[in-house]
């Protein structure tokens, strides 16, 4: 059991499967705990959920670095509308990985400015939140395609067209 645990984690395409969900859940259990933590107007709960954002949305970094090591040998095991889910998957990780970039350095702003400029402290939690909804989003478009890749029973629609091809 410990030699096959050790053989799926050198496979990148395991690794991404295993911390994907981070970047969403993560962020959505810290964005909904910021809401709360400005509601009740608590900085050390804000503090807390800020830091939670931050991971999350910087651990999109190593699903997505993951996710572009491990292309072709998913590639190799999927059918035809696969192949074209896997592309859409990659194409919207590719075009929106920064929107997680960005809330993880507004996030760590919003954590350390506060310090030097107390009266930051609601704009920049406010800035998370509105940045947090539109990342969240992203994550959930770019998780819808990478869902369809291997998972026959979530394809309720015909595949996205073929993309002209490109390296992996």
């Amino acid at each position: 059991m410990i030699a096959a645990l050790v053989r799926d984690l050198q496979q990148p395409e395991y690794i991404h499967v295993l911390l994907n969900p981070l970047p969403v859940y993560g962020l959505l259990v810290g964005w909904v705990g910021l809401i709360i933590g400005l509601v009740l107007r608590s900085r050390p709960a804000q503090i807390a959920t800020l830091s939670l954002v931050l991971l999350s949305s910087i651990s999109a970094w190593p699903v997505y670095e993951f996710g572009e090591q491990g292309y072709d040998r998913v590639l190799s095991m999927t059918d035809e509308p696969g192949e074209a889910w896997l592309d859409e998957h990659m194409h919207r990780a590719e075009n929106l990985i920064w929107v997680f970039y960005a809330l993880a350095a507004v996030s760590a702003f919003a954590i350390a400015a506060p310090i030097k400029w107390p009266k930051s402290s609601m704009p920049l939690a406010v800035a998370v939140v509105l940045l947090g909804a539109v990342t969240l989003g992203s994550g959930t478009y770019i998780a819808y395609a990478g869902g369809r890749v291997r998972h026959r029973e979530f394809r309720n629609e015909t595949p996205p067209p073929k993309r002209p091809e490109h390296e992996h």
